[in-house]
């Protein structure tokens, strides 16, 4: 029997875990019209909300990947969904926007410390051959969380606006407890604190130094990749509904439709045949594949008029990043040898990147011109295409 199919059960609640993450990242967007109205806030100022969260994900992200060699993966998990559930049980009590950020940036802590360590745990439970699939299924429920987090929300907050917070808060602490009681160490984790606690010199090097070092690596340009669908997601989805919202005048129901069935099929091919795709294309060809579609796709979204064919373009646009996604961090892993927590940590240290820069700019160019967010993440993606054609195939 593979180590995939004896760990299903440990890589099921790993799933759980870093989807309720993400989930709470996205569950600001549909609710932060009404917070406009009632705190008089700009575009420019719900993108940086949305940044503050991936802001402390990125500061923290290094430290967390080493704690997670040093420490276990197991501990960090746990920890990570406690902050987690705290950030978003303050954000339903917020009444004014300094809180806000507060609570958007303890939950970027609580990212930091879970993502890391999920992805480590993951390289630790599964053979080479079954990496692909494994960072599939991770990613399925990372992408999941972040794409479908609007829908719930949007959903809830018919409950009432602080609802989708709460239920978040508490599902956290849930989570966190059965982790607590049913997820073990992985044995790869307790074998390697010695080895991390060798390479202290490598591992307390500063988030600075870490990504100015890490274009050495022979894995950068799959950072960048990492760094630019990240940024073209997240201005994608910070402006979706305010866009539709003034463009087509599309309901709350509509936009969760849209969004919840695009992530919802993404995470499909992630089960299922992702890793049949890398097995027979390999990473190189389905990264570069996975761009100019992507690419290709947001800027036609500046030119479709009629529900259906905003449903068709948006779910394209979700399936190439739910396939990109994996299909980099699976390269990166591949190339990671004994440092998979700390290259995980430089992942998420590049998307936190990304999922800042992507919101910030989306607010500022929707203040500009509805139209001007999403011509930016196309001409980005694009130019990331071109890069793609140039790496090395590993």
């Amino acid at each position: 029997m593979s180590l995939l199919l004896r760990n299903r059960a440990t890589i099921l609640l790993l799933m759980l875990n870093i989807f309720l993450v993400f989930t709470g990242i996205g569950l600001i967007i549909p609710i932060m019209p009404t917070y406009m109205n009632e705190l008089h806030i700009s575009g420019s100022i719900v993108g940086l909300l949305v940044a503050a969260f991936s802001l402390t994900q990125l500061l923290f992200s290094p430290l967390a990947g080493r704690l997670s060699d040093s420490l276990g993966r197991k501990k960090l998990i746990i920890a990570g969904m406690i902050v987690f559930a705290v950030s978003e049980w303050l954000f339903g009590i917020s009444n004014g926007p300094l809180f806000l950020f507060v609570s958007r940036m303890l939950g970027g802590v609580g990212a930091a410390l879970i993502m890391p360590a999920v992805m480590a745990y993951t390289a630790d439970v599964t053979s080479n051959e079954e990496r692909a699939a494994g960072m599939g299924y991770i990613n399925a429920a990372i992408t999941t969380g972040f794409i479908i987090g609007p829908g719930i929300g949007g959903y809830l907050a018919e409950f009432g606006l602080r609802v989708p917070f709460y239920a978040a808060a508490v599902a956290g602490l849930v989570a966190a407890f059965i982790t607590a009681l049913v997820l073990p160490e992985s044995a790869h984790s307790k074998q390697n604190r010695t080895e991390a606690a060798q390479q202290t010199n490598t591992a307390k090097q500063r988030l600075l130094s870490q990504l100015f070092r890490s274009y050495k690596e022979p894995y950068f340009m799959s950072l960048i990749l990492v760094f630019v669908t990240s940024f073209g997601l997240a201005n994608y989805e910070t402006v979706f509904s305010l866009f539709v919202d003034h463009k087509f005048q599309f309901t709350a129901k509509d936009i969760a439709f849209i969004i919840t069935f695009g992530s919802i099929a993404g995470a499909v091919v992630q089960l299922t045949i992702f890793g049949w795709i890398l097995d027979h294309f390999g990473e190189k060809k389905v990264i570069s594949i996975c761009l100019i579609i992507a690419a290709v796709f947001v800027l036609l979204t500046l030119f479709v008029h009629k529900y259906w064919l905003v449903v068709v373009v948006t779910f394209i646009v979700f399936l190439a990043t739910d396939i990109l996604r994996p299909a980099i961090s699976t390269q990166m892993s591949k190339m990671a040898l004994g440092q998979q927590g700390y290259v995980a940590g430089l992942n998420s240290a590049f998307t936190s990147l990304g999922n800042i820069s992507g919101p910030i700019v989306a607010g500022v160019l929707f203040d500009l011109n509805i139209n001007f967010p999403y011509f930016a993440a196309s001409v980005i993606l694009a130019l990331c295409f071109v890069l793609s054609l140039r790496t090395k195939s590993y």
